[in-house]
Formats: C-alpha cells, structure tokens, sequence
C-alpha cells in the first residue's frame, strides 16, 4: 500500500523532480509534489512524496528528517489526512453605510 509524506521546510530552488530524485535513494517513489502558491507560482516551501510501499517510506523518514537539501533542514513525517476546514470569509461586496464612490466618506477639513 502507498504511503505519503509530508516534506516541510523545503528550499525554493527545489522542484518536483529533484525532490523525487531525493528521496527515491529510499526507494520506489510513485510521485512528488511541491506545492505552489496560486497568486504568485512560487513555491509554499513544502510537499509531498508517495511511495509504493511503508517500509520505504520509514525508511525516508528515518534517512532525511533533519538532514539537509538545497541548503535546508528538511521536516519528513508521515502525511495527515486533509481535515475539513470551514468556508473561507467572503470579503466581497455589500457594507453597512458607507455609500457608493463619492458619498458618504469621511470629510477632513484643513
């Protein structure tokens, strides 16, 4: 059974296939990924590695925690499973009193 991994304090230099080239020195790895940040395309300096069995996964945990990549002390733990979350806060339109473009604002005198 495949087994993920949550890999955390990773460098922004780091990719998809280097990671996976990393960590496959601990066996077979299925797939890689480094997360990204929608806005700006860079990376939010973590990821995620899958391995087609547990003891090579163990085996990464146990050959990578704490050691270094690209400069970085890497995190390496088992992955938990995506919780639910509640709904982001709508920030848009609608506001109590405060008028359209030109009316309503504050006036400042001088």
């Amino acid at each position: 059974m495949a087994k993920k991994l949550y890999v955390g304090s990773l460098s922004y230099n780091t990719t998809d296939d280097s990671l996976k080239n990393h960590f496959a020195t601990a066996g077979a790895v299925t797939s890689a990924t480094i997360i990204m940040d929608r806005m700006s395309g860079r990376s939010k300096g973590f990821g995620f590695v899958e391995f087609e069995n547990d003891d090579d996964a163990a085996k990464a945990i146990e050959m990578f925690n704490g050691k270094e990549l690209d400069g970085r002390s890497l995190v390496v733990n088992e992955a938990r499973p995506m919780t639910e979350r509640p709904p982001r806060r709508d920030f848009g339109g609608g506001g109590g009193s405060r008028g359209g473009f030109g009316g309503g604002g504050r006036r400042f005198s001088r």
